[in-house]
């Protein structure tokens, strides 16, 4: 090696920065798996990769070797083969169309099940569900395995084979674990949605992919009530005539009421229409009676074959059936689980999530390095705001993942987890799904844990993964990502295709990667998904936020691109102004749209007030100041108008788009996907937004 023969030292710049809030120690970032990556390339490489960004230069520039060394890093199960490429990743080909290890097999399931019997009797999954301490259930690996042999017993006798797509209607709950794996087991394709969903947002997603196997469960709980789903399910099967099976799993105890006859009471049969062809229906309990434990025979399938089918929110539209593949799914969550955050066997993984958000897909692949998963279901306050807390110090928590809005309600309800809890292995705390605000950086280092590797990261549904997430080895800056992920070439356009820095504009990925969507579902001729992701840049994914790159090597994410405001042809993202209206005491949250007005665009702000609070002329006036003293006169609404409800989808993500079409008289395509759609109707014929709308 270089450097005398001496081990790689991974320098950390120590520079004093006035916006640094954590920096790893030097034994953290010796014991991390990144650095033991660092130190398996250098001695490969007889060169000294010393530091973050020298890594991930290499990584792109050697985009196929690092995807190749990953595979065997992480002790990837199948086989790979080669070429690593259909075509040389940096090719003049498209990108889109760069297949990856296109002569590797493996199974998803195997990986994830592949060190089971090392701790059969360990936990695999702890299960707390809100409000009832007696149903928090622990899932050994061995039962685990079990488990997922029994059902995919009971899948191959119905029919279900590789290909195929399994759905599954379901809370977050251990059987939905269970259920996928069984489905990869299988080399069929496993697709899933929250109970909360409505019939139709259902079926506008089951409904195209068109499942063979339905699971559901008979209810879920959530803010301390009981919501039965047996009703629901009746009428979408009415809807999905491709489902011939349905299997259902006894969850709520007041499940099994009569209600139309569509579902008996003895646990029966499930009737169509008449004409329709008949649904077999099975219970999970009795059917795990039915079939023995056996060793599992996993499907081997090209790394290419199809995984999962996530949907899009779908507020602007039908929801877009992004296929993901099955290699390239595995090994870009074992990238990001373990080199980026430090995932080790025998951790303890919790992300807040639904069935219905592609943060579960990311948090079940912890299983493939060993981690137990922690999994909730029902209202993260419910009864208080403790609940996430006292079940991460129960279960000595290392990763918690969960949301930016959920940090800020925090924030905003007084809540200080670690005065009164004890979360000492608490390592990491990821945040996604919306921008996190720099003052939720320093509520998280103030409130939660001063010792912690905060890690904003972002990416998506689309590419089940993260463009921009943390890393073991560098400082966290407030109100930034820390970085861009390995083997990602992203950077920042502007609206003529060249490259920015320390100035806002496209998040853009010029080079291939393993887990690229292999398409939508039913775009035979890929029209859609070129048209979605490869359209605006030539052989470049563009990806809708609007970010900036700063001299530290991290991103800043302002807002979706679609929903930038340009008042003045100045382009401006929403996040800068939520930045400043949400930590008013005064707001509960806030949603902002630019309108059409006098042949150019205005800032229009809506508000959700605090109990007992007015929206005055003084409040007004302080938003207005606080927006211009920290941002722009160009920032300041023209309009500040107080609602009772902001729209999100079900995922938390606000709706700029929608609220922009009512205020616009335009009609929103989709409201089935929002968690709240009634809350529309608050932003329709304001008067002071009607004289020239359109």
């Amino acid at each position: 090696m270089t450097e005398n023969g001496d081990d790689p030292t991974f320098q950390v710049n120590s520079t004093a920065h006035p916006q640094i809030m954590w920096m790893p120690e030097k034994d953290r970032i010796h014991d991390s798996l990144l650095y033991q990556f660092m130190v398996d390339l250098s001695e490969k490489k007889n060169t000294l990769y010393h530091d973050y960004n020298q890594l991930h230069h290499w990584t792109i520039e050697h985009s196929e070797e690092f995807w190749d060394m990953l595979w065997d890093f992480c002790d990837v199960m199948g086989e790979k083969n080669l070429p690593i490429t259909q075509c040389p990743a940096n090719s003049q080909l498209p990108a889109k169309e760069t297949q990856w290890f296109p002569h590797a097999s493996l199974n998803f399931a195997e990986n994830l099940l592949n060190n089971w019997n090392l701790h059969a009797a360990a936990d695999a999954i702890v299960f707390h569900c809100e409000g009832v301490p007696e149903r928090r259930q622990h899932l050994s690996w061995q039962q685990l395995y079990r488990q997922t042999s029994q059902v995919a017993a009971f899948m191959a006798e119905n029919g279900v084979k590789q290909g195929d797509v399994v759905a599954a209607y379901i809370p977050n709950i251990p059987q939905a674990i269970v259920a996928m794996l069984a489905t990869a087991s299988l080399g069929a394709i496993w697709t899933s949605t929250s109970p909360d969903f409505g019939v139709e947002s259902v079926v506008e997603r089951f409904g195209q992919t068109k499942p063979k196997l339905l699971i559901c469960a008979d209810g879920y709980f959530y803010n301390g009530k009981t919501h039965n789903s047996l009703d629901k399910v009746s009428a979408m099967l009415e809807k999905l005539p491709s489902v011939k099976q349905l299997l259902l799993i006894p969850y709520i105890e007041d499940s099994k009421t009569e209600g139309d006859n569509t579902i008996e009471n003895e646990r029966g049969t499930v009737s169509r229409a008449s004409g329709q062809q008949p649904v077999t229906t099975a219970w999970w309990d009795e059917m795990l009676k039915q079939y023995p434990a056996c060793p599992l025979s996993f499907t081997q399938v090209p790394f290419n074959h199809p995984l999962y089918i996530l949907y899009s929110s779908g507020t602007t539209g039908k929801p877009k059936c992004i296929v993901h593949n099955t290699g390239g799914t595995l090994l870009n969550h074992l990238k990001e689980h373990q080199l980026h955050c430090n995932l080790k066997s025998g951790d303890r993984l919790f992300y807040f999530t639904t069935c219905g958000w592609m943060m579960w897909n990311w948090m079940v692949s912890g299983l493939a390095t060993g981690a137990s998963l922690v999994i909730y279901d029902g209202s993260p306050f419910f009864p208080d705001g403790n609940v996430l807390w006292d079940m991460a110090e129960q279960e000595s928590v290392t990763l918690f993942g969960t949301s930016a809005k959920y940090l800020e309600a925090l924030e905003k309800q007084g809540y200080q987890p670690a005065s009164n809890h004890d979360l000492l292995s608490l390592n990491t705390l990821c945040s996604t799904g919306s921008v996190l605000a720099p003052e939720q950086f320093d509520y998280v280092y103030q409130a939660i844990k001063s010792d912690l590797q905060l890690a904003s990261i972002s990416g998506g549904t689309d590419i089940c993964g993260c463009f921009a997430i943390g890393n073991p080895l560098n400082p966290v800056y407030r109100g930034e990502c820390q970085g861009r992920a390995l083997g990602m070439d992203v950077q920042v356009f502007d609206d003529n295709g060249r490259s920015l820095f320390q100035q806002q504009g496209e998040l853009v990925c010029c080079n291939s990667f393993p887990n690229q969507p292999i398409g939508f579902w039913n775009d035979e001729d890929g029209s859609r998904y070129h048209k979605a992701y490869w359209h605006t840049f030539p052989n470049t994914w563009h990806h809708g936020d609007f970010v900036s790159l700063s001299e530290t090597g991290g991103m800043t994410f302002y807002g979706r691109s679609d929903a930038i405001l340009n008042p003045g042809g100045v382009r401006i993202g929403t996040a800068e102004i939520y930045r400043q209206v949400n930590p008013l005491d005064e707001i509960t949250d806030s949603v902002v749209i630019g309108q059409h007005w006098h042949n150019d665009i205005r800032v229009v702000l809506f508000v959700q007030l605090a109990e007992e609070c007015e929206l005055d002329d003084e409040l007004k006036a302080t938003i207005c100041q606080r927006i211009r003293q920290h941002c722009s006169p160009r920032h300041v609404p023209a309009v500040i108008l107080a609602v009772n409800d902001i729209p999100r989808t079900k995922s938390g993500k606000l709706v700029e788009l929608a609220v922009r079409n009512i205020v616009h008289h335009q009609p929103v395509k989709n409201v089935g996907a929002l968690a709240n759609p009634q809350a529309l109707e608050q932003y329709k014929n304001h008067p002071e937004l009607q004289d020239e709308a359109n």
